[in-house]
């Protein structure tokens, strides 16, 4: 048994840590005594017997298709080194590796894993078999992002698949059981599965062209209620609950008005919430920045509305104990073209909670329109017609940190200037920019990615987060080496980011040298210009106003107070009642002066940097935020829920 294979597959399954690896092999090789590294690992209590068990079939698994590739001289020794090592590292399968760096292609990986698998290879003739389509649909909604089936014969009581990669026999029974038929396997090579699949679709399309569009229609304008009293069939325990079939035309229904509900209501998320036992699934959305229950499902579909969604966004139906991720491109399934970003997250009970993310796929938003004070536009607009340096949008996740960038640099994105994005995920396009989906999974991370543009010749840069100390670090020297930075970090406040940055080892001379501003922001809820009542703060309201933005601090704003009116929430159709519609801006600029640079470089502490910085004009969160209630924008309870102070 090849030892070092032994431990790449254990840290690959997550069984140990690299640290108890680590012990491991030191107490190896101090004491050859003491056995195999898997012997040492359980009496170290680092892993169970039948965890042992598994790892050495997956090894030798594993040296079993390296002989193959290596045997029949698919790969070279080199090759192969480099895409074991690569697969090692990166966490991916080795199969992608190879595809990746095109040592293999399609077809001889197919035939690779044919004479490793020991299943028939085949290559599929471009033309459809005599199979249903209905039955064609059911095997292709089983395909996961590492593999590929379709349907290539089936004579009423057996369906042979073909399959760009080998299943597992509980894999195999379950998809049995899904299709309710014996099936064979064969492999084949992906592209020629993909095309195949391809013309599936087509003839599908074909089919409902005169009729899709109006019956998508109808069916997002029922209601909940009305979609599911279609669904006569109430399952008797837990075990029929977990067979509802994913494809299911109701069940297919019901997650397409969620999300078309969401997506007309302004919903940035959705949250499905399946509980234990028989208890309802809780369906919750974000509107405005707070969440709402939408409503209450019967507990029938606690299994099979995430497993819609996981065929939706080309998940593996069948994983349900750890995390993933995927997109789903709506406009498959509806006639409204809405991308959504799909996290899953196992929860007790068996369960998996799902969250959608609707992304904005949109314009970026006028400059003017941001809501900046005078102060802070002028600024802000100094600071990014700057040739070089480091501009900041700070503050938590959905903050719209995203969409004043992007502001921001459709203000400066002209034919003459090179400007490259790196964001994660990519949701607002401009023409003009050349922008860049991260990728950690094969490494192409922020750093990664800001480290290749400083070879492509830009003018300005823009990374979508600041996520470690490297990036951080890459983006202070491009700013300091001729390039507009522009960047974003998950900190509270405009000073935080300061002391925060600095904590994680950034040359604090550097840094100084390289910042021009740093913009804090949260999002609050407008007040709905239909139905907003104006009127005149009483003296105890106006007090705690005034007390609250700072004495000393509000005289210099030479606010008069007989000129203010402000609005408080009602209520109307407009709003659905929330007396809210829409969200506002409230932001703290800090700008860079030499007092500030030089409290930098001597790594101030994060008070004395806030002092100096509203010595420079600075309004913080709370201070703009309060302006605004008096401008009658919002009110006061929505700024103080999303400031501190």
């Amino acid at each position: 048994m090849n030892e070092k294979l032994l431990g790449d597959i254990l840290l690959e399954f997550n069984m140990v840590s690299e640290e108890q690896l680590a012990e491991a092999f030191a107490t190896q090789k101090n004491s050859p005594d003491k056995g195999t590294l898997g012997q040492i690992l359980m009496d170290l209590g680092y892993l169970k017997e039948h965890s042992l068990k598994k790892a050495i079939e997956q090894c030798q698994r594993r040296q079993r298709f390296i002989d193959v590739l290596l045997n029949y001289n698919f790969v070279s020794k080199d090759e192969l080194d480099l895409a074991v090592d690569m697969s090692s590292s990166e966490k991916i399968s080795l199969y992608k590796v190879l595809l990746n760096l095109d040592f293999l292609n399609f077809e001889s990986l197919a035939k690779a894993i044919s004479i490793y698998s020991g299943l028939p290879f085949i290559h599929l003739s471009g033309k459809l078999p005599n199979i249903k389509t209905g039955l064609a649909k059911s095997v292709i909604s089983l395909n996961t992002a590492e593999r590929k089936l379709v349907p290539v014969a089936f004579d009423g009581q057996k369906i042979t698949i073909a399959m760009s990669r080998t299943l597992e026999a509980n894999e195999l029974l379950r998809i049995e059981d899904h299709l309710k038929y014996k099936v064979e396997t064969v492999i084949a090579p992906e592209d020629e599965i993909v095309n195949t699949q391809n013309l599936y679709q087509a003839i599908t399309t074909s089919e409902q062209a005169s009729s899709t569009e109006t019956t998508k229609r109808v069916h997002l304008q029922d209601s909940i209620q009305a979609i599911m009293a279609g669904d006569v069939d109430t399952p008797k325990n837990e075990k029929e609950n977990a067979e509802i079939i994913e494809s299911d035309s109701v069940l297919a229904k019901i997650v397409n008005k969620i999300i078309y509900d969401a997506w007309t209501k302004r919903a940035s998320d959705i949250h499905i919430e399946p509980g234990e036992g028989k208890d309802d699934i809780i369906v919750r959305m974000r509107i405005d920045g707070c969440c709402e229950i939408y409503e209450q499902l019967p507990c029938k579909y606690k299994f099979s509305i995430p497993s819609r969604l996981k065929i939706m966004a080309d998940l593996d139906i069948s994983e349900r104990r750890k995390p993933q991720d995927g997109k789903i491109a709506f406009k498959k399934y509806a006639p409204t073209d809405i991308e959504l970003r799909m996290a899953t997250m196992p929860t007790v009970g068996g369960m998996e909670d799902v969250v959608l993310r609707i992304l904005a796929n949109s314009e970026p938003v006028e400059f003017k329109n941001l809501g900046l004070t005078e102060r802070n536009y002028r600024e802000f607009t100094a600071a990014i017609h700057q040739p070089y340096g480091l501009i900041l949008v700070v503050g938590p996740t959905g903050s719209g940190k995203t969409t004043t960038l992007h502001s921001a640099i459709a203000t400066i994105n002209t034919p003459k200037l090179k400007i490259w994005t790196a964001e994660d995920p990519v949701e607002i396009t401009q023409k003009g920019l050349r922008q860049v989906q991260v990728n950690p999974r094969i490494g192409l991370t922020f750093a990664a990615a800001l480290r290749s543009f400083l070879r492509l010749d830009p003018d300005v840069i823009m990374v979508g987060e600041m996520r470690d100390e490297e990036t951080a670090a890459i983006a202070v020297e491009s700013s300091l080496t001729g390039h507009l930075v522009f960047s974003t970090l998950h900190t509270n406040t405009a000073p935080e980011t300061l002391t925060r940055l600095l904590d994680m080892g950034i040359d604090p001379f550097g840094f100084a040298d390289s910042l021009l501003c740093i913009l804090a922001q949260r999002l609050t809820r407008r007040l709905c210009d239909r139905c907003k009542e104006k009127y005149v703060p009483s003296e105890n309201e106006w007090r705690e106003l005034v007390a609250e933005y700072g004495e000393e601090d509000f005289a210099i704003q030479n606010i008069d107070r007989e000129a203010v009116s402000m609005s408080r929430a009602k209520g109307c159709d407009h709003c659905n009642f929330s007396g809210y519609r829409g969200r506002l801006g409230i932001h703290e600029l800090l700008t860079t002066s030499e007092t500030l640079k030089t409290a930098i470089k001597t790594k101030s502490s994060t008070d004395d940097i806030r002092a100096l910085a509203v010595g420079c004009g600075m309004t913080t969160l709370k201070q703009d935020g309060i302006l605004k209630v008096m401008q009658g924008l919002t009110d006061i309870s929505e700024v103080r829920r999303v400031c501190m102070k």
